[in-house]
């Protein structure tokens, strides 16, 4: 199972822990992923995404209907 934003497409970054002594070792920034459903008015069906938590609150401003458009007509939010 992938840890992606079925939304926006967010997926972890690659960085570094740095210790006291400036010793750098290499770490990953992972995407705050909420496995959540939503119920979609027109079809009056619930469908589950794994989105991340900026996703929501972009649903939550503009609607699932129109999110799951944007993502189908350009790929992305």
């Amino acid at each position: 199972m992938s840890r992606i934003c079925d939304l926006t497409g967010k997926k972890a970054l690659a960085g570094n822990n740095v210790s006291h002594s400036n010793h750098k070792t290499k770490r990953r920034f992972h995407v705050n992923l909420q496995e959540k459903r939503f119920f979609i008015p027109e079809t009056g069906e619930w469908i589950r995404l794994k989105v991340s938590t900026s996703a929501i609150r972009t649903i939550n401003k503009i609607g699932i209907t129109e999110a799951l458009n944007r993502v189908f007509k350009k790929g992305s939010i």
